[in-house]
Protein backbone atom coordinates (compact mmCIF):
# COMPACT_ATOMS: atom_id res chain seq x y z
CA UNK A 1 0.00 0.00 0.00
CA UNK A 2 1.47 3.42 -0.95
CA UNK A 3 2.94 5.27 2.02
CA UNK A 4 2.91 9.64 2.03
CA UNK A 5 4.81 11.48 4.26
CA UNK A 6 2.95 13.83 6.29
CA UNK A 7 4.28 16.81 8.16
CA UNK A 8 2.86 18.43 11.09
CA UNK A 9 3.83 22.23 12.56
CA UNK A 10 3.63 23.12 15.79
CA UNK A 11 3.85 26.32 17.33
CA UNK A 12 2.76 27.90 20.68
CA UNK A 13 4.02 30.94 20.32
CA UNK A 14 1.86 32.38 17.35
CA UNK A 15 -1.32 32.62 19.33
CA UNK A 16 1.13 34.92 21.60
CA UNK A 17 1.86 37.01 18.43
CA UNK A 18 -1.59 37.43 17.35
CA UNK A 19 -2.19 39.07 21.07
CA UNK A 20 0.47 41.11 20.74
CA UNK A 21 -0.39 42.51 17.30
CA UNK A 22 -3.82 43.37 19.32
CA UNK A 23 -2.61 44.48 22.21
CA UNK A 24 -0.02 47.03 19.92
CA UNK A 25 -3.33 48.50 18.33
CA UNK A 26 -5.61 48.92 21.18
CA UNK A 27 -2.68 50.69 23.54
CA UNK A 28 -2.34 52.69 20.15
CA UNK A 29 -6.05 54.29 20.81
CA UNK A 30 -5.87 54.56 24.31
CA UNK A 31 -2.63 56.65 23.85
CA UNK A 32 -4.11 58.87 21.31
CA UNK A 33 -7.39 59.15 23.55
CA UNK A 34 -5.90 60.13 26.77
CA UNK A 35 -4.04 62.80 24.54
CA UNK A 36 -7.39 64.08 23.15
CA UNK A 37 -9.23 64.29 26.06
CA UNK A 38 -6.43 66.23 27.66
CA UNK A 39 -5.39 68.62 24.56
CA UNK A 40 -6.42 71.79 25.75
CA UNK A 41 -3.70 71.62 28.52
CA UNK A 42 -1.24 71.26 26.56
CA UNK A 43 1.22 73.78 26.16
CA UNK A 44 2.75 72.61 22.93
CA UNK A 45 0.46 69.95 21.34
CA UNK A 46 1.88 70.07 18.12
CA UNK A 47 4.75 68.36 19.20
CA UNK A 48 2.38 65.46 20.54
CA UNK A 49 0.48 65.22 17.50
CA UNK A 50 3.30 64.79 15.20
CA UNK A 51 4.17 62.15 17.31
CA UNK A 52 1.03 60.56 17.54
CA UNK A 53 0.85 60.92 13.71
CA UNK A 54 4.37 58.79 13.12
CA UNK A 55 3.02 56.15 16.35
CA UNK A 56 0.09 55.49 14.16
CA UNK A 57 1.22 54.92 10.82
CA UNK A 58 3.72 52.76 11.93
CA UNK A 59 1.55 50.91 14.71
CA UNK A 60 -0.43 49.77 11.36
CA UNK A 61 2.32 49.58 9.27
CA UNK A 62 4.00 47.14 10.90
CA UNK A 63 1.60 45.10 12.19
CA UNK A 64 2.94 41.89 9.83
CA UNK A 65 5.76 42.38 11.59
CA UNK A 66 4.35 40.97 14.64
CA UNK A 67 3.04 38.09 13.25
CA UNK A 68 5.56 35.56 14.57
CA UNK A 69 9.33 35.34 15.14
CA UNK A 70 10.33 35.75 11.78
CA UNK A 71 9.50 38.51 10.42
CA UNK A 72 9.93 39.87 13.62
CA UNK A 73 13.80 41.32 12.93
CA UNK A 74 16.24 42.61 14.78
CA UNK A 75 16.19 45.98 13.11
CA UNK A 76 12.45 46.56 13.64
CA UNK A 77 12.55 45.88 17.33
CA UNK A 78 15.53 48.39 17.49
CA UNK A 79 13.45 51.31 15.34
CA UNK A 80 10.49 50.11 17.55
CA UNK A 81 12.43 50.33 21.25
CA UNK A 82 13.96 53.91 19.81
CA UNK A 83 9.74 54.83 18.89
CA UNK A 84 8.87 54.27 22.41
CA UNK A 85 11.86 55.92 24.11
CA UNK A 86 11.63 58.88 21.89
CA UNK A 87 7.94 59.43 23.01
CA UNK A 88 8.86 59.33 26.45
CA UNK A 89 11.61 61.85 26.08
CA UNK A 90 9.16 63.96 23.97
CA UNK A 91 7.03 64.14 26.85
CA UNK A 92 8.06 67.00 28.75
CA UNK A 93 8.90 69.41 25.36
CA UNK A 94 4.84 68.62 24.52
CA UNK A 95 3.44 68.20 28.61
CA UNK A 96 3.74 70.68 31.59
CA UNK A 97 6.27 69.81 34.19
CA UNK A 98 3.23 69.84 36.78
CA UNK A 99 0.80 67.20 35.14
CA UNK A 100 4.30 64.86 34.99
CA UNK A 101 5.26 65.79 38.69
CA UNK A 102 0.91 64.71 38.99
CA UNK A 103 1.80 61.22 37.33
CA UNK A 104 0.79 62.73 33.94
CA UNK A 105 1.08 59.71 31.82
CA UNK A 106 3.86 59.76 28.86
CA UNK A 107 3.17 60.18 25.14
CA UNK A 108 3.27 56.51 24.10
CA UNK A 109 1.67 55.65 27.51
CA UNK A 110 1.23 51.74 27.87
CA UNK A 111 2.04 51.14 24.25
CA UNK A 112 5.61 51.21 25.07
CA UNK A 113 5.22 47.86 26.71
CA UNK A 114 4.49 46.52 23.08
CA UNK A 115 7.76 47.09 22.38
CA UNK A 116 9.43 45.46 25.51
CA UNK A 117 7.11 42.81 24.79
CA UNK A 118 7.75 41.91 21.18
CA UNK A 119 11.70 41.58 22.34
CA UNK A 120 10.32 39.09 24.97
CA UNK A 121 8.67 36.67 22.51
CA UNK A 122 11.48 37.26 20.14
CA UNK A 123 14.53 36.21 22.48
CA UNK A 124 13.27 35.04 25.86
CA UNK A 125 13.83 36.82 29.12
CA UNK A 126 17.56 38.06 28.36
CA UNK A 127 16.12 39.97 25.62
CA UNK A 128 13.08 41.38 27.25
CA UNK A 129 15.77 42.70 30.27
CA UNK A 130 18.15 44.03 27.93
CA UNK A 131 14.95 46.48 26.31
CA UNK A 132 13.56 47.02 29.57
CA UNK A 133 16.63 49.35 30.66
CA UNK A 134 16.33 51.85 27.92
CA UNK A 135 12.41 51.84 28.50
CA UNK A 136 13.28 52.73 32.45
CA UNK A 137 16.02 55.09 32.37
CA UNK A 138 14.09 56.98 29.84
CA UNK A 139 11.33 57.13 32.06
CA UNK A 140 13.43 58.33 34.94
CA UNK A 141 14.60 61.22 32.92
CA UNK A 142 11.57 62.42 31.88
CA UNK A 143 10.30 62.86 35.22
CA UNK A 144 13.41 64.30 36.78
CA UNK A 145 13.84 61.94 39.64
CA UNK A 146 13.10 58.76 40.88
CA UNK A 147 9.58 59.01 42.06
CA UNK A 148 7.99 56.00 43.85
CA UNK A 149 5.08 55.76 41.28
CA UNK A 150 7.73 55.87 38.77
CA UNK A 151 10.02 53.34 40.29
CA UNK A 152 7.25 50.78 40.57
CA UNK A 153 6.10 50.93 37.08
CA UNK A 154 9.42 50.17 35.79
CA UNK A 155 9.95 47.26 38.10
CA UNK A 156 6.76 46.28 36.99
CA UNK A 157 7.88 46.26 33.48
CA UNK A 158 10.57 44.79 33.68
CA UNK A 159 9.29 41.79 35.91
CA UNK A 160 6.92 41.25 33.77
CA UNK A 161 8.38 41.24 30.47
CA UNK A 162 10.88 38.55 31.70
CA UNK A 163 8.66 36.30 32.90
CA UNK A 164 6.67 36.60 29.41
CA UNK A 165 10.21 36.01 27.83
CA UNK A 166 11.07 32.83 30.13
CA UNK A 167 7.85 31.52 29.70
CA UNK A 168 8.21 31.85 26.24
CA UNK A 169 11.64 29.80 26.48
CA UNK A 170 9.75 26.92 28.33
CA UNK A 171 7.10 27.01 25.76
CA UNK A 172 9.70 26.33 23.10
CA UNK A 173 11.61 23.55 25.04
CA UNK A 174 8.44 21.72 25.71
CA UNK A 175 7.61 22.07 21.80
CA UNK A 176 10.42 20.41 21.42
CA UNK A 177 10.14 17.77 23.60
CA UNK A 178 6.49 16.99 22.66
CA UNK A 179 7.29 16.99 18.67
CA UNK A 180 10.61 14.25 19.44
CA UNK A 181 7.93 11.73 21.30
CA UNK A 182 5.74 12.32 18.44
CA UNK A 183 8.02 11.38 16.22
CA UNK A 184 9.56 8.54 18.55
CA UNK A 185 5.64 7.45 19.09
CA UNK A 186 5.30 7.87 14.89
CA UNK A 187 8.06 5.87 14.38
CA UNK A 188 7.61 3.00 16.89
CA UNK A 189 4.18 2.91 14.88
CA UNK A 190 5.88 2.11 11.52
CA UNK A 191 8.13 -0.44 13.02
CA UNK A 192 5.31 -2.23 14.03
CA UNK A 193 3.58 -2.48 10.67
CA UNK A 194 6.82 -3.40 9.12
CA UNK A 195 6.85 -6.40 11.95
CA UNK A 196 3.05 -7.58 11.31
CA UNK A 197 4.14 -7.68 7.45
CA UNK A 198 7.32 -9.51 7.70
CA UNK A 199 5.48 -11.78 10.10
CA UNK A 200 3.08 -12.33 8.02
CA UNK A 201 4.81 -13.17 5.40
CA UNK A 202 8.47 -13.42 5.30
CA UNK A 203 8.83 -14.89 8.70
CA UNK A 204 6.83 -17.42 8.32
CA UNK A 205 7.88 -19.13 5.18
CA UNK A 206 11.61 -18.70 6.80
CA UNK A 207 10.12 -20.56 9.54
CA UNK A 208 9.09 -23.23 7.25
CA UNK A 209 11.80 -23.35 5.04
CA UNK A 210 13.58 -24.45 8.72
CA UNK A 211 11.43 -27.20 9.60
CA UNK A 212 10.90 -28.91 6.19
CA UNK A 213 14.98 -28.83 5.91
CA UNK A 214 15.32 -30.45 9.51
CA UNK A 215 13.33 -33.31 8.54
CA UNK A 216 14.25 -33.54 5.07
CA UNK A 217 18.11 -33.65 6.28
CA UNK A 218 20.85 -33.07 3.81
CA UNK A 219 21.89 -30.07 1.87
CA UNK A 220 18.39 -29.21 2.72
CA UNK A 221 19.41 -29.07 6.45
CA UNK A 222 21.96 -26.61 5.86
CA UNK A 223 19.36 -24.32 3.66
CA UNK A 224 17.01 -24.47 6.74
CA UNK A 225 19.82 -23.98 9.52
CA UNK A 226 20.46 -20.94 7.58
CA UNK A 227 16.97 -19.79 7.03
CA UNK A 228 16.53 -20.40 10.99
CA UNK A 229 19.79 -17.87 11.27
CA UNK A 230 17.69 -15.44 9.21
CA UNK A 231 14.72 -15.68 10.97
CA UNK A 232 16.66 -14.81 14.26
CA UNK A 233 18.49 -11.49 12.19
CA UNK A 234 15.12 -10.39 10.74
CA UNK A 235 13.11 -10.91 14.05
CA UNK A 236 15.81 -9.15 16.06
CA UNK A 237 15.52 -6.43 13.03
CA UNK A 238 11.70 -5.70 13.24
CA UNK A 239 11.58 -6.02 16.83
CA UNK A 240 14.36 -3.55 17.42
CA UNK A 241 14.45 -1.19 14.51
CA UNK A 242 15.88 2.66 14.82
CA UNK A 243 14.46 5.97 15.51
CA UNK A 244 14.81 8.60 13.40
CA UNK A 245 16.41 12.16 14.71
CA UNK A 246 14.01 14.15 15.20
CA UNK A 247 13.16 16.96 12.31
CA UNK A 248 13.12 20.98 14.41
CA UNK A 249 11.72 23.26 12.22
CA UNK A 250 14.65 26.15 11.21
CA UNK A 251 12.14 28.98 10.69
CA UNK A 252 11.00 29.93 14.16
CA UNK A 253 7.84 31.12 12.67
CA UNK A 254 6.52 27.32 12.08
CA UNK A 255 7.38 25.72 15.11
CA UNK A 256 8.99 22.31 15.21
CA UNK A 257 8.27 20.02 12.29
CA UNK A 258 7.12 16.23 12.83
CA UNK A 259 7.29 14.21 9.81
CA UNK A 260 5.35 10.95 10.02
CA UNK A 261 4.91 8.33 7.57
CA UNK A 262 1.15 6.75 7.40
CA UNK A 263 -1.16 4.78 4.81
CA UNK A 264 -3.59 6.87 2.46
CA UNK A 265 -6.45 4.58 4.19
CA UNK A 266 -4.68 6.15 7.78
CA UNK A 267 -5.44 9.26 6.67
CA UNK A 268 -8.33 8.96 5.03
CA UNK A 269 -10.16 7.51 8.59
CA UNK A 270 -7.73 10.62 10.36
CA UNK A 271 -9.15 13.03 7.98
CA UNK A 272 -13.21 11.88 8.56
CA UNK A 273 -12.99 9.93 5.42
CA UNK A 274 -12.39 13.02 2.68
CA UNK A 275 -9.83 10.97 0.69
CA UNK A 276 -11.65 7.63 1.29
CA UNK A 277 -14.06 7.63 -1.74
CA UNK A 278 -14.63 3.60 -2.24
CA UNK A 279 -17.45 3.87 0.83
CA UNK A 280 -17.55 0.76 4.02
CA UNK A 281 -16.38 -2.31 3.10
CA UNK A 282 -18.49 -5.38 4.17
CA UNK A 283 -16.64 -7.76 6.58
CA UNK A 284 -17.68 -10.61 5.76
CA UNK A 285 -16.45 -10.46 2.10
CA UNK A 286 -12.75 -10.22 3.44
CA UNK A 287 -13.32 -13.18 5.73
CA UNK A 288 -14.86 -15.32 3.05
CA UNK A 289 -11.53 -16.33 1.65
CA UNK A 290 -10.21 -18.31 5.43
CA UNK A 291 -13.66 -20.21 5.28
CA UNK A 292 -13.03 -24.15 4.08
CA UNK A 293 -12.95 -27.75 5.03
CA UNK A 294 -11.23 -27.18 8.52
CA UNK A 295 -12.72 -23.45 9.58
CA UNK A 296 -16.18 -22.65 9.78
CA UNK A 297 -17.48 -19.27 9.45
CA UNK A 298 -20.43 -18.33 11.19
CA UNK A 299 -21.60 -14.62 10.14
CA UNK A 300 -24.85 -12.15 10.29
CA UNK A 301 -27.23 -12.34 7.43
CA UNK A 302 -27.23 -8.34 6.31
CA UNK A 303 -23.59 -6.85 5.68
CA UNK A 304 -21.26 -5.83 8.35
CA UNK A 305 -19.83 -2.03 7.30
CA UNK A 306 -16.85 -0.96 8.52
CA UNK A 307 -14.50 1.57 7.12
CA UNK A 308 -11.79 0.20 4.82
CA UNK A 309 -8.70 0.30 6.85
CA UNK A 310 -10.74 -0.90 9.56
CA UNK A 311 -12.22 -3.73 7.97
CA UNK A 312 -8.62 -4.96 6.09
CA UNK A 313 -6.68 -4.69 9.67
CA UNK A 314 -9.79 -6.98 10.98
CA UNK A 315 -9.57 -9.61 8.42
CA UNK A 316 -5.65 -9.47 8.70
CA UNK A 317 -5.58 -10.41 12.58
CA UNK A 318 -8.94 -12.92 11.95
CA UNK A 319 -5.91 -14.45 9.56
CA UNK A 320 -2.94 -14.24 11.51
CA UNK A 321 -4.70 -16.01 14.55
CA UNK A 322 -5.59 -18.99 11.96
CA UNK A 323 -1.95 -18.69 10.68
CA UNK A 324 -1.22 -19.29 14.76
CA UNK A 325 -3.62 -22.43 14.60
CA UNK A 326 -1.96 -24.05 11.94
CA UNK A 327 1.65 -23.35 13.50
CA UNK A 328 0.90 -24.45 16.31
CA UNK A 329 -2.03 -26.59 16.54
CA UNK A 330 -1.15 -28.25 13.28
CA UNK A 331 -2.95 -29.45 9.74
CA UNK A 332 -5.37 -31.11 11.01
CA UNK A 333 -7.42 -28.75 13.95
CA UNK A 334 -10.56 -27.23 13.13
CA UNK A 335 -11.15 -23.38 13.90
CA UNK A 336 -14.76 -21.65 13.60
CA UNK A 337 -14.96 -18.01 12.94
CA UNK A 338 -17.90 -16.21 14.54
CA UNK A 339 -18.84 -12.37 13.58
CA UNK A 340 -21.20 -10.69 15.49
CA UNK A 341 -22.52 -7.26 14.46
CA UNK A 342 -23.19 -4.62 17.27
CA UNK A 343 -24.90 -1.91 17.76
CA UNK A 344 -22.07 -0.76 19.74
CA UNK A 345 -19.27 -2.43 17.92
CA UNK A 346 -18.14 -5.28 15.65
CA UNK A 347 -16.79 -8.54 17.55
CA UNK A 348 -15.20 -11.64 15.51
CA UNK A 349 -13.92 -14.48 17.90
CA UNK A 350 -11.52 -17.21 16.96
CA UNK A 351 -11.91 -20.43 18.34
CA UNK A 352 -9.89 -23.92 17.70
CA UNK A 353 -9.61 -27.31 18.90
CA UNK A 354 -6.13 -27.52 19.27
CA UNK A 355 -3.60 -28.19 22.30
CA UNK A 356 -3.33 -24.78 23.99
CA UNK A 357 -1.19 -22.08 24.60
CA UNK A 358 1.18 -23.07 27.90
CA UNK A 359 0.80 -20.40 30.54
CA UNK A 360 3.79 -17.66 30.14
CA UNK A 361 4.10 -18.81 26.47
CA UNK A 362 3.24 -16.26 24.70
CA UNK A 363 5.24 -13.36 27.34
CA UNK A 364 8.08 -15.97 26.35
CA UNK A 365 7.69 -15.38 23.00
CA UNK A 366 7.70 -11.84 22.70
CA UNK A 367 10.60 -11.59 24.44
CA UNK A 368 11.90 -14.02 22.23
CA UNK A 369 11.50 -11.63 18.77
CA UNK A 370 8.35 -13.66 17.85
CA UNK A 371 5.59 -11.21 17.45
CA UNK A 372 2.63 -13.23 16.15
CA UNK A 373 0.15 -12.08 18.91
CA UNK A 374 1.75 -9.28 19.90
CA UNK A 375 1.59 -7.79 16.75
CA UNK A 376 -0.04 -9.20 14.22
CA UNK A 377 -3.24 -9.52 16.23
CA UNK A 378 -3.02 -7.42 19.19
CA UNK A 379 -1.40 -4.47 17.69
CA UNK A 380 -3.43 -4.31 14.60
CA UNK A 381 -6.95 -4.21 16.66
CA UNK A 382 -4.84 -1.45 19.08
CA UNK A 383 -4.24 0.83 15.93
CA UNK A 384 -7.54 0.76 14.49
CA UNK A 385 -8.79 1.85 18.21
CA UNK A 386 -9.95 -2.21 18.95
CA UNK A 387 -9.12 -4.75 21.40
CA UNK A 388 -7.81 -8.07 21.02
CA UNK A 389 -7.92 -10.84 23.82
CA UNK A 390 -6.58 -14.37 23.87
CA UNK A 391 -8.17 -17.06 26.50
CA UNK A 392 -6.20 -20.39 26.50
CA UNK A 393 -7.00 -23.04 28.30
CA UNK A 394 -4.03 -26.19 27.79
CA UNK A 395 -6.35 -29.36 26.61
CA UNK A 396 -8.99 -27.68 25.63
CA UNK A 397 -8.03 -25.25 22.55
CA UNK A 398 -7.48 -21.46 22.50
CA UNK A 399 -10.31 -18.22 21.95
CA UNK A 400 -9.28 -15.00 20.40
CA UNK A 401 -12.10 -12.20 20.99
CA UNK A 402 -11.46 -9.40 18.42
CA UNK A 403 -13.55 -5.79 19.09
CA UNK A 404 -13.43 -3.17 17.45
CA UNK A 405 -15.72 -0.28 17.95
CA UNK A 406 -18.83 1.46 15.00
CA UNK A 407 -16.43 4.90 15.51
CA UNK A 408 -12.82 3.70 15.74
CA UNK A 409 -11.71 7.54 15.51
CA UNK A 410 -13.62 8.51 18.77
CA UNK A 411 -12.01 5.67 20.68
CA UNK A 412 -8.17 6.57 19.72
CA UNK A 413 -8.98 10.11 20.67
CA UNK A 414 -10.28 8.84 24.01
CA UNK A 415 -7.28 6.47 24.52
CA UNK A 416 -5.08 9.52 24.25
Amino acid sequence: MPRRERVMRMSVELPLWRALAGYRVLTMLYAVGLFATAYDRFPRPWIAVAYYCVLCVWTLATLPRVANAASCTKRFLAVDLALAVTGILLTPLADTQARIADDGPTLPSIWTAGSVLAFALKGGWRWAALASTPVAVANLIERGSPARDTVHNVILVWVASIAIGYVVEVARASERTLARALEIEAATRERERLARDIHDGVLQVLAMVQRRGAVLGGEAAELGRLAGEQEVALRTLVSGGLVPVSRVSQDAAEGAVVRMVADEADEADEDGGERDRSGPVDLRSLLARWAGSRVSLAEPGAPVLLPPGVAREMAAAVGAALDNVRRHAGEDARAWILVEDEPECVLVTVRDDGPGIPEGRLAQAEGEGRLGVAQSIKGRLRDIGGTAELVSVPGQGTEVELKVPRNPKKTKAESR
